[in-house]
């Protein structure tokens, strides 16, 4: 089952696409990797689904992805004695660790990392950025504010201190139980949220090992300021514009958002947009004009993917949502603009490239040059046909590989195409082979031109070597 377009789709399964049906419609709509979102849902649900998509799988043949997205911490505020508040602006208002039920006075905050990190003058954001409060004074127990904008403010409600690095581990030990299911039943990517710093990327490595593949979720404006390492440390990239979009000004989002693609572009990491894509279509069968340019947007300037969460998980139009991203994605790429910015926005080979850097590059050269209808990788782990992804090259790339677990995780991957097969055994095995599955997967048809790649010796992992032109 081939699709037409290069940039690949996420949807969240969830209330409104849990059933084997319904999941079915929803990748032959276009879904490329399915999210299992791990901060709902219990182990029985996600074991449910896991079991639904490698059935669906096996029957599709062709290798589909699964990203266990973790919960990470949440930050909350208690209590309240009765239910809720109404803080009024230039009012005081104080936070503590103590735990009784809290008035327009005071509210419990059981976070005493917060409390450490806090600072006179530092800002504090409840509920989604609805509520701010200013830090006049604080110690290891409570903080004393002020509010700056009022608001209704009920139990439990999230809270966000931009600015300020929390000493907090990105793992919760419900993060850890979660982890270790999704490793169980064999996710192919683990998204990690609450992203502070490279280090944070570094604990879940130890814990995963090659076991899965890591996507560092972007939502803080201290991961940000250490963009370049955390995307240097992980294996893709998640723009969770909604977090950011609390800590940060609205207005610098978008800007941040392309900041992000560019670096993962040019260092080869897939890279996810994600959040209030197509937000309306939870309640309407069409989008509004401006999230279909905000989708646009995104492919425009590069994403590997584009992400639904509440419109598939619990939308009342989930494969419709799929449907409209896209047909959104193919609209785009068939525009020459697009294939114009692709290049202008090629990023220049790494100061350390070496034979590999060399052949993928040579590769968007000579698909331009003889029209070549596809190229074929033969990769092992999966790093060369994402290097030859990063080129953006004009042809659709075939990714076969002997293991299928690679094969799934580059199902995220921008242009790649990926077929589980047995490694050949000779150059002349390698042409014939790369032939007959571009033939039989329908990107070449008798007498059209192939580019295939691989390392000689075969099945070796770093020896990207060999760029062979073929007639089909």
């Amino acid at each position: 089952m081939r699709r037409h377009r290069n940039a690949k789709i996420v949807a969240t399964l969830g209330p409104a696409s849990s059933d084997k049906d319904t999941i079915r419609r929803l990748f032959a709509a276009g879904v490329d990797v399915f999210r299992l979102n791990f901060s709902h849902g219990d182990a029985v649900a996600h074991r449910e689904r896991f079991t639904i998509l490698r059935e669906l799988e096996r029957e599709a043949g062709r290798p589909i992805g699964i990203l266990a997205d973790l919960q990470g911490p949440k930050l909350r505020v208690g209590t309240f004695a009765e239910g809720s508040v109404m803080l009024a602006e230039s009012q005081p208002f104080r936070l503590e660790l103590d735990d009784a039920p809290g008035d327009t006075r005071r509210v419990g905050l059981p976070h005493p990392e917060i409390f450490a990190a806090l600072a006179p003058g530092a800002e504090l954001l409840l509920d989604d950025g609805k509520l701010r409060l200013v830090v006049e004074r604080c110690g290891a127990s409570f903080a004393d504010t002020r509010v700056v904008i009022g608001g209704k403010l009920s139990d439990r409600k999230g809270v966000n201190v931009p600015g300020v690095l929390l000493p907090i581990s990105a793992l919760t030990a419900k993060d850890r139980r979660d982890l270790a299911l999704a490793l169980e039943l064999g996710a192919d990517w683990i998204a990690l949220s609450f992203v502070q710093r490279p280090e944070d990327v570094a604990e879940a490595r130890t814990l995963i090992g090659q076991r899965a593949a890591i996507v560092a979720k972007l939502e803080k404006p201290s991961a940000i300021e250490q963009l370049d390492a955390i995307a240097e440390c992980a294996d893709a990239v998640m723009v969770a514009r909604g977090d950011l979009g609390v800590e940060l000004p609205a207005e610098r989002v978008p800007g941040i958002q392309k900041r992000i693609l560019q670096t993962c572009r040019r260092l080869g990491r897939p890279v996810i947009v994600a959040t209030q894509m197509l937000e309306s279509m939870v309640t309407s069968p069409v989008p509004t004009r401006a999230e279909a340019s905000d989708v646009a947007t995104a492919i425009y300037d590069g994403a590997d993917a584009v992400m639904l969460s509440a419109e598939s998980a619990a939308g009342r139009y989930p494969v419709e949502a799929v449907d409209m991203m896209s047909r959104l994605i193919t609209e785009v790429e068939a525009d020459p603009q697009h294939q114009q910015l692709m290049s202008m926005s090629r990023p220049s080979a790494p100061a350390t490239a070496g034979t590999a850097d060399a052949v993928c590059c040579a590769v968007r050269h000579a698909v331009a040059l003889v029209h070549a209808s596809a190229i074929v990788c033969y990769t092992s782990s999966g790093h060369t046909s994402l290097r030859v992804a990063r080129e953006r090259p004009e042809a659709p790339v075939l990714s076969l590989t002997p293991n299928l677990g690679v094969a799934r995780r580059l199902a995220l991957a921008w242009g790649i195409h990926s077929v589980h097969i047995e490694d050949a055994a000779d150059v002349d095995q390698m042409t014939a082979k790369a032939c007959a599955v571009a033939q039989q997967e329908g990107f070449a048809e008798s007498g059209q031109t192939i580019v295939a790649i691989a390392g000689v010796p075969f099945g070796t992992p770093g020896t990207t070597n060999l760029m062979r032109i073929a007639t089909v």
